[in-house]
């Protein structure tokens, strides 16, 4: 996004924010015309008390003047408190919109083909959205006051002495175009600095994620040296804006100090075209009253949270409206939906890290539907990694993972939903009734429904437990097991076909286990099964053996006699092997598998 789009953006982001609240801002524009009573009335009341008061020798008159002076401060002062509470109406609706815009933005950007989550980007949001928020509340307030001011004084001048706006105007002119000129310049420094300190933050992050291999590899010099450009940059861009921060002294000095010496010079020139002492003295105090805070605090303003809210809302701006996910949300085909549902994985190579050696290398592998594969291997060989790559929780590095050839990462999440159902080892129980739990992946799900999962898989007897399907769940009384049956009845009730357990039954004794697997194993669609007992690889129709090298796949009969991994899990699992060497057969093998899986 170019400098001119981004600035377009803000500026219709803005223009949107306050049309949308009219009458707010309505509201407050009336309360700021009440507030700029005392900057209007207060050289014209100095003036009286000069002029028919303390030189006209009536010194009564004189501070009766400058009581309804005091009286209007009074009103000024109650009707910016009323501004203020308009203000809100104003700045909350707007950072609400905001978070909307950015959490979009970020989520769009994550889920656009390709890309991986912007976990750096979903942390600054709230961060970032809260700038902008005290930013906004700090630059209406300042410019509503400068316009109240700035305005009020100019017509009090006008009013009392309009020669002096010959020596007035001009300065302020100058001053304030010069403050504002400088002001992009501002800009565009503290935005290097801001991009120059995320990077810096972006690259520590990384460098502490990879200490060990910086340390291993002797890289420590590279790396300091790459770190260390981006602090000098910063540094740079820090010492850049400092330089044209000075100006702000000079265009305060130009329109708030320059109008007040002007003045005294030409005090002799006013008084020879008729103004009395009063009236020069009534003009100093618009000067140096009004104008001159009012363009004090606009230009520090300004130039500290206004550079903030522009740089910062342009970050979201550019965040949000990121071009290149918005070029592959228009490439993107509405909400594919998988046609069939075969997994089909194509030469898939998936590794953590910068770790050398993938967990997954170059996998081919068809699941068709109606499958029931088991998944087998030691302990950190790949089984949950291949479970996330189904779901779609790991995108491979290279290859691809199709369900029905519509690429997983491809599906939206609705879709994948309801056409794939991942129960993993911890379960997931929220705060509701027993029958939101259970129904939450199919709403819909008719009581006929959820009684006939709950017979299937066993858990008659926790439903009454709990108290019926309407009884709030307290996931702090369930155990483990307990927890487990509610998640895999909810996705037996679910509409997906592709249904995966990853070690999903591991806190039921076998028995539970088998009833479980039975049951899925009997329902329409495909059942994978990660599994910690060989009598889930039994109950199997194909068995899928992970080795960390390689793959191997079939029946358990064609794995005994084809994967020594196989046949040494088999031993392990079933307890150990006789002495003369063979094997235990299938039903001797379900028979010891009885018993708990070893820890």
């Amino acid at each position: 996004m170019t400098t001119k789009d981004r600035r377009i953006a803000m500026a219709a982001l803005l223009r949107s924010s306050l049309h949308g609240r009219r009458r707010e801002v309505t509201g407050l524009a009336a309360w700021s015309a009440v507030e700029a009573a005392p900057a209007f009335l207060s050289g014209l009341l100095v003036a009286q008390a000069i002029d028919k008061g303390f030189l006209a020798g009536s010194v009564r008159t004189g501070f009766a003047w400058l009581a309804v002076l005091a009286l209007s401060v009074l009103v000024g002062a109650w009707a910016t408190r009323q501004t203020f509470l308009r203000l809100a109406a104003v700045v909350e609706p707007f950072r609400d919109e905001l978070v909307i815009r950015t959490v979009t933005g970020t989520i769009r950007r994550s889920t656009a083909p390709g890309a991986s989550a912007d976990l750096a980007g979903a942390a600054r949001v709230t961060h970032h959205v809260e700038i902008v928020r005290e930013a906004y509340a700090s630059v209406l307030m300042v410019v509503q006051s400068f316009v109240v001011s700035s305005i009020g004084a100019l017509l009090g001048l006008f009013t009392l002495l309009p020669l002096v706006l010959a020596l007035v105007l001009p300065p302020i002119v100058v001053g304030l175009g010069l403050f504002l000129a400088a002001l992009a310049g501002m800009a565009a420094r503290q935005r290097d600095s801001i991009l120059a300190d995320e990077r810096i933050g972006d690259a520590a992050s990384t460098v502490s994620d990879g200490l060990r291999d910086v340390v291993a590899c002797g890289a420590e010099e590279k790396v300091a040296a790459t770190v260390g450009e981006h602090i000098d940059a910063q540094a740079r861009a820090t010492r850049e804006l400092a330089r044209f921060t000075a100006l702000r002294t000079v265009a305060v000095a130009i329109g708030g100090w320059l109008p007040l010496v002007l003045i005294l010079v030409g005090g002799p020139w006013l008084l020879r075209n008729g103004a009395s002492t009063g009236e020069i003295l009534g003009a100093l105090t618009y000067v140096a009253r009004g104008l001159h805070p009012a363009l004090e605090t606009l230009v520090r303003g300004l130039g500290n949270t206004g550079l903030w809210l522009f740089v910062t809302l342009g970050r979201i701006v550019e965040v949000a409206d990121d071009p290149k996910a918005s070029a592959a949300d228009a490439r993107r085909p509405p909400h594919p939906i998988p046609c069939h549902h075969d997994m089909r994985f194509r030469h898939v190579t998936f590794g953590y890290g910068r770790s050398p050696e993938p967990v997954i290398r170059d996998l081919d592998l068809v699941i068709p539907d109606g499958d029931h594969l088991a998944v087998v291997g030691p302990s950190g060989v790949g089984k949950s990694t291949l479970a996330g790559l189904i779901a779609g929780m790991l995108s491979p590095q290279s290859g691809d993972v199709s369900l029905g050839d519509i690429r997983v990462g491809d599906l939206d999440p609705r879709t994948a939903a309801r056409h794939r159902v991942l129960i993993p080892q911890e379960a997931y129980v929220f705060a509701g009734t027993l029958r939101e739990n259970l129904n939450y992946l199919r709403p819909a799900a008719t009581t006929e429904q959820i009684d006939d999962a709950v017979q299937r898989l066993g858990m008659r007897s926790l439903v009454a437990q709990i108290g019926g399907y309407e009884a709030e769940v307290n996931a702090g009384e369930l155990s483990a097991g307990e927890r487990q049956l509610i998640t895999l009845v909810r996705a037996y009730i679910s509409p997906a076909r592709f249904v995966l357990l990853d070690e999903a039954a591991c806190h039921l004794d076998p028995a539970a286990e088998a009833r479980v697997e039975l049951a899925f194993a009997a329902r329409p669609g495909t059942l994978l099964v990660i599994a910690h007992r060989i009598s889930s690889a039994l109950r199997a129709r194909r068995i899928l053996v992970l080795d960390g090298a390689g793959v191997a796949l079939g029946t358990h009969e064609d794995l005994l006699a084809s994967s020594p991994l196989y046949r040494d899990l088999v031993g392990h699992w079933a307890g150990a092997a006789p002495a003369n060497g063979s094997l235990p057969t299938v039903p001797d093998a379900l028979a010891h598998a009885a018993r708990p899986a070893p820890k």
